[in-house]
């Protein structure tokens, strides 16, 4: 008997329809030309797709100048950071939000804001340990900037006030 090859299934290619209104340099440019029509110019379909936690992402992240970086972030912060998911319920509100954080100077080439990655904190030392010991309101996040940013001879200098022994400190500094 012939042994009988697996076949694999060919693979499918994610058709990206060009055309379509939700292609994101598209709706950066609706939010820059504060196009408050846009959401209702959309297929119920479209509507469906359109996602506007993407502005949320796309539009604070602009291309060019400090002045105009600064604006956007500002604007950003301002008008969608502060109630955005609380009217989560009303899409197009939620669009007419975005619209007002352009100045208004034409398109601008915007960017993805990736979120921050969690850290598992540094490494479990003997420092470390002592700190989140002794500061148990103190975020490790903190107790890890501390460690990091701090010279030794400052820490050491701390440490000694906090009325830890030398023989201690010793172990702890290594």
């Amino acid at each position: 008997m012939a042994k009988e090859k697996a076949v694999k299934p060919a693979k499918v290619k994610k058709v990206i329809d060009r055309d379509s209104p939700l292609q994101i340099q598209n709706e950066m440019a609706q939010v820059d030309m504060k196009n408050r029509d846009f959401y209702d110019s959309l297929s119920p379909e479209h509507k469906k797709k359109f996602s506007n936690y993407l502005m949320l992402k796309w539009t604070p992240s602009v291309y060019g100048s400090a002045e105009m970086q600064a604006y956007y972030l500002m604007s950003v912060n301002e008008n969608l950071n502060v109630h955005f998911f609380e009217i989560n319920k009303h899409p197009k509100l939620q669009w007419l939000c975005c619209t007002v954080v352009s100045p208004g100077m034409g398109k601008q080439r915007h960017y993805w804001l990736a979120s921050k990655k969690k850290s598992a904190g540094g490494p479990p030392t003997a420092l470390r340990k002592e700190l989140l010991t002794r500061f148990p309101a103190m975020k490790v996040a903190d107790i890890d900037n501390i460690l990091k940013f701090t010279p030794k001879e400052k820490m050491e200098e701390w440490l000694k006030n906090l009325g830890i022994q030398d023989k201690e400190l010793r172990g702890l500094l290594g």
